[in-house]
């Protein structure tokens, strides 16, 4: 299963972007889909995820900042990301888990909040 990122960029400090994730096949939702991101030198960290049954979960340096979601029919994952900073600088990856199909990662793409 090969997931396609889009929506990465450059922006300045304050202002917003909207990832996206295709996720194709025919077990979509089934998974538990997240977004995850990776700055130099850091470990890869988890930003949000949502489960097969639409619960969500994010990270708190992220909280009240971001938002994510999912649509079944059109098997994309989203993720709202508004008064972005200069720290949420990082290559953002998607990613679908489940226990019974695997787990598969997107190629990556790069967010920069610079002025």
């Amino acid at each position: 299963v090969q997931l396609v990122e889009s929506g990465g960029g450059l922006v300045q400090p304050g202002g917003s972007l909207r990832l996206s994730c295709v996720v194709p096949g025919n077990y979509f939702e089934f998974y538990t889909l997240g977004w995850y991101r990776q700055a130099p030198g850091n470990q890869r960290e988890l930003v949000a995820d949502i489960t097969n049954r639409g619960v969500t979960k994010y990270a708190d340096s992220v909280k009240g900042r971001f938002t994510i979601s999912k649509d079944n029919d059109k098997k994309t994952l989203e993720l709202q990301m508004d008064s972005l900073q200069p720290e949420d600088t990082a290559v953002y990856y998607c990613n679908a888990d489940s226990a019974l199909l695997g787990g598969y990662w997107g190629q990556g793409t790069q967010v920069t909040v610079s002025s």
